[in-house]
């Protein structure tokens, strides 16, 4: 409506411009000289009214989002925990590989965000897998890679570091005198491989050293190796009230895992700890007794008592984990994917599930008793939403997670973490063990529930069903596309998946029903290699497009085997001509219901600069009645494209959803809205208030996916890698 008054007024003041202009000619402009100055103040009176009205009045949609225990600005939870120690007063250290805003190590007291260690991300140097401290300092395992700065401390060209860092309490470097690296503390352990666990007692550091098998051991202050000795696998370490060592020798070929005990000057202690399949995480706690993070199909702490001979006393947590009771429901009890341990004074547990393939953040802490106290979370990288249909929005689903949503709560209330989706255990297959799937789309087929899952790259499109009797919440593998890849080679580099064809491009189903790739479960052909994008209409069809001129591909469905697994095939795949007006076609969206086609790409009026393959594209155009044959635009968007070949600006993703285009740019993360009829531009979104207004690059092809409820509302949800979540507007239009 204010738009509107505000165009009204646009033109009332040209034609009283005008009408002065023609004043002036007249010889009696001096006696309407003060008519007209009266008329102008009051239109720039009611200008500013608007204008300032404009500037304060609320916004007409509202941010929320999924997946993290907080907003973001200075507080999020980091997208994955590799180690983790608990000090004695319950502050938690952790350590990982990558956060993609920069809190590979975090601090974490009493389910709140503390701090993080500084400088662990870019210039080439990211986290690692151990971290511990003692009353004045933090030590993390890190990788420092080569950076051409000839007049700071870095690795040559080839070379790796892998280090200890040394930090103070709160998270800034704390150098010494033979440190390395730019800020000299850095401690080189090796070239080889990282370090694998560290703990500390007195004034003694006790570092894992894989590649060499070996555990050496530092001054804690002037980070000098003071001795070493030999262990066999070397990773988690722990040092008991006695100083000894318990150390977990992982598991290699046909050496099982096993926790080994070692005096402080590597005498081989007689208690070692065997009847143990994958110890991932190790600590002590009070009372003599010792916790061994179990990540095998336990999904268990296992505690024991090690005071004389170690003998297991107890457990935390249900059996099986997440797999046990009704597979995949996520309760306070049940575990899954563990990665770190720890105990402080007073004997709380601490525990965190990383998923498997690193899905994400899930840390909580326990009473002595086994009572939840809280938890923290961090469940998204490089990952967006969909929403059952059947649910009207409140069912989400992501690669590996399933929320519920209730719309009444607050921002950043309204999900609740319901199921986590993969198996590993009975499906060691499972794509997402092997590739990294990074977007949503859930479909109703003959009313049942699917999930058809892609990639940053496009390169393939992977099904999955589900059957509550038979595995609860967990996602069942089903099916699978890739493309052709380049130079004939097989589409899927490595040994994964069995069975696959040499060359070209494969559709694979799970004809047998066990959830593996095998013989005969194979439909192969060969197409061109480059492929734009995917989509998976409301019946099921899969559509596909590849960037030449015959570019569009549909695979209609041909129905659901006795197992409920969707068939697809190429006999029955049909080509058909990218329209004309394109150059390069990238995105794609029918709409069954209206015979609307919806494409994106590069077009011979705003072709591409350079080669970004995973961008929109310049323009999105509709077709009316594209089954029939129809191929003159009904209308054509430009949209937010690179010019000047420097990417600063470009379009990510695109998502149709009732009466409107919805479109994000990479960098800025700002939704465009359009008019699906007209296509003109209606509306842009910005991240609120509640997200600190801010969010990182949209950087996966369908990092929007929108949605019309039943009441009107639309759901947009936008990847938000940076803070490990995924952003919810909601807004009426």
């Amino acid at each position: 409506m204010r738009n509107k008054i505000i165009q009204q007024l646009v033109k009332i003041r040209q034609r009283l411009n005008q009408s002065i202009q023609l004043q002036f000619q007249n010889r009696n402009f001096q006696r309407l000289k003060f008519v007209n100055i009266l008329l102008l103040i009051a239109i720039v009176i009611i200008f500013t009214s608007i204008g300032a009205n404009s500037r304060t009045a609320p916004p007409t949609y509202q941010t929320s989002w999924v997946g993290n225990t907080f907003g973001g600005g200075e507080k999020w939870v980091q997208n994955n925990i590799q180690a983790m120690y608990v000090a004695s007063d319950g502050t938690v250290y952790t350590n990982s590989i990558w956060d993609e805003a920069g809190r590979e190590a975090g601090i974490y007291k009493d389910g709140n965000v503390i701090g993080k260690l500084s400088d662990t991300h870019g210039w080439s140097r990211v986290g690692g897998q151990a971290v511990t401290a003692n009353s004045k300092y933090i030590y993390i395992a890190m990788h420092q890679g080569f950076v051409d700065r000839k007049d700071q401390d870095y690795p040559s060209k080839g070379t790796n570091w892998y280090c200890v860092r040394r930090y103070d309490l709160s998270g800034k470097s704390a150098p010494f005198t033979e440190g390395r690296g730019w800020d000299k503390s850095m401690l080189i352990v090796s070239n080889q491989s990282a370090v694998t666990g560290l703990a500390t007692r007195g004034n003694e550091l006790y570092v894992s050293d894989a590649a060499a098998n070996r555990l050496r051991v530092y001054n804690t202050e002037t980070m000098k190796e003071l001795r070493s000795f030999s262990v066999a696998r070397p990773g988690g370490i722990t040092v008991d009230k006695q100083g000894n060592l318990w150390i977990i020798q992982r598991k290699n070929g046909s050496n099982a895992a096993k926790i080994g005990h070692y005096s402080p000057v590597g005498k081989q202690l007689p208690q070692e700890i065997t009847q143990i399949v994958e110890p991932s995480a190790i600590a002590v706690a009070p009372q003599d007794r010792l916790l061994v993070a179990e990540n095998g199909p336990r999904q268990q702490v296992l505690i024991y008592q090690i005071k004389n001979q170690p003998v297991q006393v107890g457990t935390l947590g249900s059996q099986g984990g997440v797999y046990g009771g009704v597979p995949g429901e996520v309760k306070d009890l049940k575990l899954y994917g563990l990665t770190g341990v720890g105990a402080d004074s007073t004997g709380n547990i601490y525990v965190n599930s990383n998923g498997f393939n690193n899905s994400g953040t899930d840390l909580r802490k326990f009473s002595s008793s086994g009572k939840l106290l809280w938890k923290l979370m961090g469940l998204m990288f490089v990952d967006n939403a969909d929403t059952d249909p059947k649910s009207d929005g409140v069912n989400l689903f992501t690669k590996q997670e399933e929320f519920w949503m209730d719309y009444s709560q607050p921002a950043g209330k309204k999900w609740t973490y319901k199921a986590y989706t993969l198996n590993p255990f009975k499906y060691p297959q499972d794509p997402r063990l092997h590739t990294s799937p990074d977007a949503t789309w859930v479909r109703r087929i003959q009313g049942k529930p699917f999930i058809f899952l892609t990639d940053m790259y496009e390169s393939f499109l992977q099904i999955y069903r589900f059957n509550p009797k038979t595995d609860g919440k967990i996602a069942i593998p089903a099916g699978m596309f890739v493309g052709t890849r380049p130079g004939g080679e097989k589409s899927v580099q490595g040994n994964w998946p069995p069975q696959q064809p040499d060359k070209g491009e494969w559709i694979w189903r799970d004809r047998n029903n066990n959830g593996k790739f095998d013989q005969g479960e194979y439909d192969s052909s060969e197409d061109y290699p480059y492929i734009g994008g995917w989509w998976v209409d409301t019946k099921g069809d899969v559509w596909k497009t590849v960037r030449t001129k015959e570019g569009i591909r549909h695979y209609p469905l041909q129905g659901l085997d006795t197992h409920g697994n969707p068939i697809y095939t190429y006999s029955s795949m049909q080509k058909q001509k990218t329209p004309s007006l394109f150059t390069d076609l990238r995105r794609i969206e029918y709409l069954p219901t209206t015979d609307t086609m919806y494409l994106s790409g590069f077009t011979v009026d705003h072709p591409a600069v350079g080669d970004d393959t995973k961008v929109v594209g310049s323009e999105i155009v509709r077709f009316d009645n594209w089954s029939q044959g129809n191929r003159t635009p009904r209308w054509r968007i430009v949209v937010p494209h690179d010019t000047t070949g420097k990417r600063e600006v470009s379009t990510a993703s695109m998502s149709i959803a009732g009466d409107y285009v919805f479109a994000v740019t990479v960098k800025t993360a700002e939704v465009y809205i359009y008019n699906a009829k007209t296509g003109a531009l209606v509306k842009n979104l910005k991240p609120g208030p509640e997200v600190a207004h801010e969010s990182g690059w949209i950087d996966i092809p369908y990092g929007i996916r929108a949605f019309r409820r039943s009441n009107g509302e639309y759901l947009v949800f936008l990847e938000e890698n940076a803070k490990a979540k995924v952003i919810v507007y909601r807004l009426k239009l």
